[in-house]
């Protein structure tokens, strides 16, 4: 059985895709191991979510086909060929006798049904999504699609420039002598400002409804969707490996570092009886002027302390 973490992060790092399942249009991302199984839907109202493994499965097929006794790989193959095609967007499954509906339930839940033949005999198979949880929304809808914006937006950016750029060399030309050979190849000056208004003013009503929005996450933008995900999870897999190199790392630089040396320092302190040097913070790595600035302060408490002939008590009591 293929562990945990591993099918989700594969499943984050695969694109939504545009389906349709009985009229109903819907966003669908899938993974599919040898015996487990994780499918994610979307209206872009509500996201549904169902994650299954061996045993999971073993029993949901005896409840829905009281004659089957074989193990899970021996009918999993079967269910993947046959639902793959309906989650990928490429239609109905392959097998002409296979039919799969969808339907939605009073408590808010979906329920994707499958009825095909396995060896002959009916085989019924239904994934009972339920609503997903914020964070899981979160984690591969709303993140993921803030990051592909912010590229998208840097991306324009640098084209803007570009084209600024290309009118002044062209107006060089221009002023040197240099005239256009075809006059249907001239083009306006490109004002950003200016473009921006149009573009919006004549794409906004287009883009911004449901059905847009599921019907055109195409390829580019699954491309997109796919290597922003997967950037993420290999920046969180560095950061892992680098934390189990290091399990006993704590803050010992910066400022943090300071705080905590100079708390240790001052409740050191407040244990002694009066003395007459201060000693200095033992964590050689406090050189940054914040660190200073604590250290100093620290230093001005207990020296009036001292003067009132009172415990020292440190920063922290």
């Amino acid at each position: 059985m293929e562990p945990h973490g591993v099918s989700r992060d594969v499943l984050l790092e695969r694109p939504w895709l545009p389906v349709s399942i009985n009229g109903c249009r819907l966003l669908a991302k899938s993974w599919f191991g040898e015996t487990s199984c994780s499918i994610l839907l979307t209206d872009l109202h509500c996201v549904w979510e169902e994650t299954m493994h061996s045993a999971a499965i073993q029993k949901r097929a005896q409840e829905l086909n009281k004659r089957l006794q074989a193990p899970v790989k021996a009918f999993f193959a079967h269910l993947c060929e046959v639902i793959q095609p309906c989650l990928s967007g490429s239609g109905q499954p392959h097998e002409g006798h296979a039919h799969v509906s969808l339907t939605r339930l009073d408590s808010a839940d979906m329920v994707l049904r499958l009825k095909s033949k396995l060896a002959g005999l009916p085989f019924y198979w239904e994934f009972r999504c339920t609503p997903a949880p914020i964070a899981v929304v979160c984690l591969h809808l709303v993140r993921p699609l803030l990051s592909m914006s912010h590229v998208l937006h840097q991306q324009v950016e640098q084209l803007e420039g570009l084209l600024v750029r290309k009118d002044a060399e062209i107006q060089d030309y221009k002023e040197n002598g240099a005239t256009l050979s075809r006059a249907r190849l001239q083009t306006d000056h490109f004002e950003p400002q200016t473009y921006r208004g149009r573009f919006l003013a004549k794409t906004l009503p287009v883009v911004c409804s449901d059905l847009h929005g599921l019907q055109n996450f195409g390829g580019n933008l699954q491309e997109l969707y796919a290597a922003v995900t997967a950037h993420g999870n290999a920046r969180k897999r560095k950061l892992s490996d680098q934390d189990r190199q290091d399990p006993d790392l704590t803050p010992s630089t910066g400022v943090e570092a300071g705080v905590a040396a100079v708390a240790e320092a001052g409740e050191e302190d407040g244990d002694q009886k009066q003395t007459s040097q201060v000693e200095e913070p033992r964590d050689k790595k406090v050189d940054t002027p914040e660190v200073q600035q604590l250290v100093s302060c620290c230093r001005a408490e207990r020296g009036s302390s001292k003067a009132k002939k009172k415990k020292g008590l440190g920063l922290f009591r």
